[in-house]
């Protein structure tokens, strides 16, 4: 009893430093760490040229939507370069971006699919600019958020610049409240580790990167923006959240497209961290190692956590009242999330059951991942989110 008691307090503990400790203690360093000097900014004279690079496979449905909002970004076009690189799309993408050819969109047709890091591989040998931007076909840029994005890099410390991925209903499909609130909350711990350090992780939804930092050659099996802001403190510059360089993401409505996605980048992020995993060392990287072991190792222990304390909860429950509890109580919550998961596609999901389903997805997602790394296998082929395309 007394074993299972300590086995359920080191769990629970764990949990909550890793959700709740991380950013108390980010926030305090937040407090007392001095301001960084800032260098002069980006004038709009001196706007570098910038490589927009956006990967796509079989995007038929929204590309040309999302290259006349990449067209209407507020950025000099004589200082820019599009450039769509298909994953060897076979739907009609590829027709549809050839026919902006005339607005100065460039087309990099892969041979064969390969997945998105083989992409924007494949890209860097045809990219013009000083600053590589990299977003996604199913997102919308806010105007300015490039030249914020841009500015920056007015920091000569800065090495990559994420921008605030802002999670929007689409009306066309029903919105996943749990993902809104998870974004929400992502940003935040983001805005805080700028504060402190840097971020450990770009957005994959739109983020910047200097050329030089862009050019190495990434692992296929990994993932490009992840490994950029390590990258980026490799080479002893910083990662940084920009929040007024906007994203708009809309909301998925599939939980199990979700969670096929979660799998997905959480497999190439473990694969990624153990690629990169000379920054986890604390004597050389100091804070930045604290953080990313806080921000993404412990995020991806939690659920054999869980695990653990349940089963240490189960243990205590025939001699302690509150242990059923607890275990009533849990129970409910895995019917709830259990209801939300089996929820028709086409119909809102209510809250109630969005938070506690959406919990567990990213949970089981995490254990599936793991599952695959100790299997040998790798991260399911490059299936972008079907989103649709905010309103």
């Amino acid at each position: 009893m007394l074993l299972a008691r300590v086995v359920l307090v080191l769990a629970v503990g764990f949990c909550l430093y890793t959700y709740l400790g991380y950013p108390v203690i980010l926030k305090l360093l937040s407090l007392v760490r001095h301001p960084r000097a800032r260098g002069p900014g980006v004038s709009a004279g001196s706007l570098p040229r910038i490589s927009i690079v956006l990967p796509v496979y079989n995007e038929a449905r929204v590309i040309a939507a999302t290259l006349d909002s990449i067209l209407a970004i507020d950025y000099p076009a004589a200082a820019r370069q599009i450039l769509v690189v298909s994953d060897a799309s076979t739907d009609g993408t590829d027709e549809i971006v050839a026919g902006f050819a005339d607005r100065e969109v460039e087309l990099l047709r892969m041979p064969s699919r390969r997945g998105k890091t083989a992409a924007e591989n494949a890209a860097r040998w045809h990219v013009t600019g000083e600053i590589v931007i990299n977003t996604d076909a199913s997102v919308r840029i806010d105007p300015p958020a490039i030249k914020h994005l841009v500015g920056a890099f007015g920091d000569p410390s800065v090495g990559v610049a994420s921008a605030r991925d802002v999670s929007v209903t689409n009306v066309a499909q029903p919105a996943n409240a749990g993902e809104g609130a998870y974004v929400g909350y992502e940003m935040w711990i983001r805005d805080m580790e700028t504060a402190v350090s840097g971020i450990v992780g770009a957005s994959g939804c739109l983020y910047a990167i200097r050329a030089d930092l862009h050019m190495g050659l990434i692992p296929e099996e990994l993932s490009r923006d992840f490994a950029a802001a390590l990258t980026a403190r490799e080479h002893g510059r910083r990662a940084v959240s920009v929040p007024v360089a906007r994203c708009f993401v809309p909301r998925g409505a599939s939980l199990r497209q979700e969670y096929r996605r979660k799998v997905r980048t959480i497999t190439r992020g473990l694969a990624t961290l153990a690629f990169k995993r000379s920054l986890l060392r604390p004597f050389r990287y100091g804070v930045f190692a604290w953080m990313l072991f806080s921000h993404k190792v412990c995020r991806w222990l939690v659920p054999g956590a869980a695990l653990i304390g349940l089963a240490a909860l189960v243990a205590a429950a025939p001699d302690s009242t509150w242990a059923r509890a607890l275990l009533a109580v849990i129970a409910v919550l895995g019917v709830l999330a259990g209801i939300g998961w089996s929820w028709p596609e086409d119909a809102p999901l209510p809250r109630m059951l969005a938070v506690p389903a959406y919990v567990a997805v990213g949970n089981l997602a995490v254990l599936h991942a793991w599952l695959r790394l100790v299997a040998g296998q790798a991260a399911p082929v490059w299936e972008p989110t079907r989103r649709g395309a905010p309103v």
